[in-house]
């Protein structure tokens, strides 16, 4: 724990030493399963000369996405909707949305993943936070010609979303807020999280929004927009510490021991975490991020690091604030930013925040319980390879390789080659440590890497199991090391160099 603290802490450090220009004040924590480990905060919230503290309210906006997603699955659990049903059944006002002129129905689960073919609507669903159910009603009754065809292809829609807060209404017969708070917030204690600011206590401390429109030489106040129909995507208010709690929660699925099953399933809040829709290059340039990929699950967005593996975030943007949360899958460690404007991008800096943290913390993209039968073929090969056995000699009855592997490559092959690689690096080296620790990633249970050392470099190793009830090795890959030591030296870096084998091995299930 004392690492992760000092971890954060530098980090804090190095990534928000100030306020940003182009912000009255940033509030930012890194946190991990226990809640928030470190925090700073600078600048003003309110103009009074008060700096922020942990406790200070910000407004949260798309981050409210997750809690309306986690809604709707509590009530899919409780088999009270029905995610693979046309909305409409729960919204009659979506009869009258088509797709290049002919009726179609986006499912509630298109709706949360953003693919049921609305417009991309950022700027207007901003300033219609506040409109009236009937007024938004009416939009969606006269008609809603839809920009892709549902089930396709990604769009961030506001409108769409808000729908699922509808049909939700129309379930429970209570205001959508209601149900998010008697279903979500209050069971996990997140009481100072709230869609109305006038619920908390007087004496609460609550950011003003404000808006620069000449890089911060000077500012205006942004007035509160109230929640209305579309309250339900982009109108909580929060704190860090409540931020930090509720992404716990959801972390906590990735473990071991998830926490309060009685809210949310694990599995539910899995499916919230995986990608339902791809974002494409066409929506989100991911130039420089690092990322292999990225899509959008339910109320949240999954990203694919190159390094870290999978991590889970979004945004929240409306006049006069910003705010980003984002958490990684494998250790559960995150950052949470918060800016009362508009014009500082808070994921920016909240990304770099977790990417600095997750560095100095040398964290694995994903750990993996071996199959003990992965172990042992590695072991074995490794022997072959430091010349204690030959490849036929060891297996004669073909009970460790499959029968592929030498038709593959034929035994002999196999042998020039890897003579040809020993003397590349000098000859093997005379005293190597023991081949645990020798150990440098495991992809999945089935794959196991490791390194040979030689007297001028190494041999990168591979075998690769089939998984059948008695597990046999169907490819064994060797080449000379980079001099990472992480994969082959003509091969590219990637996420699986840095998932690691998690000490505990089990046998083939």
């Amino acid at each position: 724990m004392t690492q992760r603290i000092d971890a954060a802490q530098a980090a804090l450090q190095a990534q928000i030493p100030d306020v940003p220009a182009t912000a009255p004040s940033i509030s930012a924590a890194v946190f991990d399963a226990t809640g928030v480990i470190a925090w700073v905060g600078h600048g003003e919230p309110r103009r009074d000369g008060t700096a922020p503290t942990r406790s200070t309210v910000y407004r949260i906006a798309s981050m409210s996405k997750s809690f309306l997603a986690a809604a709707a699955l509590s009530l899919r659990e409780a088999g009270s909707l029905d995610f693979d049903a046309p909305a409409v059944d729960y919204v009659p006002e979506m009869r009258g949305i088509t797709y290049r002129g002919r009726r179609v129905e986006p499912t509630i689960a298109m709706l949360l993943a953003n693919r049921g073919g609305f417009a991309e609507d950022n700027r207007w669903g901003d300033r219609h936070l506040g409109a009236t159910r009937e007024y938004i009603g009416s939009l969606v009754a006269a008609g809603i010609p839809l920009a892709l065809a549902p089930d396709t292809a990604y769009q961030y829609s506001n409108l769409g979303m808000s729908l699922v807060g509808r049909a939700i209404e129309t379930v429970c017969d209570a205001p959508v807020e209601e149900v998010v708070r008697q279903r979500i917030l209050d069971p996990l204690g997140l009481t100072s999280t709230v869609y109305d600011h006038h619920l908390l206590s007087p004496e609460t401390d609550i950011a003003i929004g404000r808006r620069t429109f000449d890089g911060g030489a000077t500012w205006v106040d942004e007035p509160f927009l109230q929640p209305g129909a579309l309250g339900c995507i982009g109108g909580l208010f929060s704190t860090v510490d409540d931020v930090a709690a509720w992404a716990s929660f959801l972390a906590s699925a990735f473990g071991d021991q998830p926490r309060r099953h009685d809210v949310l399933s694990a599995a539910s809040r899995l499916q919230m975490q995986r990608p339902h829709t791809v974002i494409t290059s066409a929506d989100r340039d991911i130039t420089g991020e690092n990322l292999d990929g990225a899509g959008y699950g339910y109320g949240l967005v999954i990203e694919q690091h190159r390094r870290f593996g999978r991590v889970v975030a979004h945004s929240g943007g409306l006049p006069g604030f910003s705010s980003h949360m984002r958490w990684h899958a494998e250790t559960g460690v995150g950052t949470v930013v918060f800016a009362n404007s508009d014009a500082i991008s808070t994921g920016t800096y909240s990304t770099a925040l977790l990417l600095d943290v997750l560095e100095r913390l040398d964290a694995p993209a994903a750990t993996v319980g071996l199959w003990q039968a992965s172990v042992e073929a590695a072991a074995l090969v490794d022997e072959i390879i430091c010349g204690r056995h030959g490849f036929v000699a060891v297996d004669p009855r073909g009970a460790v390789f499959a029968a592929n592997v030498f038709a593959d490559i034929p035994a002999d092959i196999r042998i020039a080659r890897l003579r040809v690689l020993v003397d590349a690096i000098g000859g093997l080296a005379d005293h190597p440590t023991p081949f645990g620790e020798r150990i440098t990633s495991s992809p999945t249970a089935a794959i196991l890497r490791w390194q040979i050392p030689g007297r001028c470099g190494a041999l990168f190793c591979e075998v690769r199991m089939i998984g059948l009830a008695t597990p046999l090795v169907q490819s064994v890959s060797i080449d000379l090391a980079d001099a990472s030591g992480l994969h082959a030296v003509h091969a590219a870096a990637g996420v699986g160099d840095h998932v690691r084998p998690s000490g505990q091995t089990h046998a083939q299930e």
